[in-house]
């Protein structure tokens, strides 16, 4: 497995983040399982007809959807390329043809009703714990990733101009998010318990653990786990999705949710305009 490591390290020098190296790094370990499974020896490089195999191996044996299809070939088209920059192979074997077609979903990719987001909420505010509270509701009525919120720090916030700045947005782009009432007044009391944290300290962060510095992805996982129970589907991306549906049904343009939620097309922010499943499923009953 050496050259999984070194693809590791290769891709950290193209500065991924350590979950989409995580997400390479996993396909090529499968890959290179099926291929020992399939050959009796380790891989040594990558043969076109072997990835048209893999390919025809997912596709009718494992019955995988087009995305996740499509992710793996994306990570073998990174390996090869590392393999090339490491002079272990010349040439490139997958091309953009091989890429499986996927036909946008119609239907809205918002999954939870505005009635289960605000009981989930009001079950969190009811625990009296500021910060959790303070997290969903920045997630709900702002529209930030995960990741966005975490990287928050306390100089990003203006609270009096009701702005926050974000500063590592999908493609290291910048832009500045407004805020409503609700996300102020939840802000200005966790700051308010912050306060009373040893591990806080200098911490530049808005989000901190309450035992040490910065919050992570997997302890926000465990907050909504812990208050999940009895809600439909509601995680952080969830939230997301809840916010760019709530902001249009509420009179935003289209234009005005993809600059607030950090779109870098507002063909994704038009899928927040089409119904959900459920809802279209009903009005296919009516034909």
């Amino acid at each position: 497995m050496e050259k999984l490591e070194g693809f590791g390290v290769y891709l950290q020098k193209q500065d991924k983040s350590q979950n989409t190296i995580n997400g390479y790094v996993l396909d090529m370990r499968q890959y290179l399982k099926w291929f020992m499974e399939s050959f009796g020896k380790e891989c040594t490089g990558l043969y076109r007809q072997n990835v048209l195999e893999y390919k025809s191996f997912l596709l009718n044996i494992r019955n995988q959807n087009a995305k996740t299809i499509n992710h793996k070939l994306s990570s073998l088209s990174k390996y090869n390329q590392y393999l090339i920059a490491e002079n272990i192979q010349q040439n490139l074997v997958i091309t953009k043809e091989d890429i499986v077609s996927v036909q946008l979903d119609y239907a809205s990719p918002t999954k939870v009703t505005e009635s289960d987001v605000k009981e989930f909420i009001q079950g969190i505010l009811e625990t009296k714990n500021k910060r959790d509270y303070a997290i969903v509701v920045l997630l709900a009525y702002a529209g930030l990733r995960i990741s966005e919120a975490l990287a928050v720090k306390i100089a990003d916030l203006n609270l009096k101009a009701r702005e926050l700045l974000i500063r590592n947005g999908k493609g290291e782009k910048q832009r500045t998010v407004i805020l409503n009432s609700k996300v102020i007044n939840a802000v200005k009391e966790y700051l308010k318990e912050r306060n009373s944290y040893k591990s806080a300290g200098d911490s530049p962060f808005l989000f901190v653990s309450k035992k040490r510095g910065q919050l992570d992805r997997t302890v926000v996982n465990r907050i909504f786990k812990k208050y999940n129970q009895g809600h439909n589907e509601i995680t952080p991306h969830q939230l997301r999705h809840f916010f760019c549906t709530n902001a249009i049904e509420k009179g935003f343009s289209i234009h005005e949710v993809a600059s607030q939620a950090g779109h870098s097309s507002v063909n994704t922010t038009l899928l927040y305009t089409n119904p959900d499943k459920l809802k279209l499923k009903k009005k296919m009953e009516l034909l």
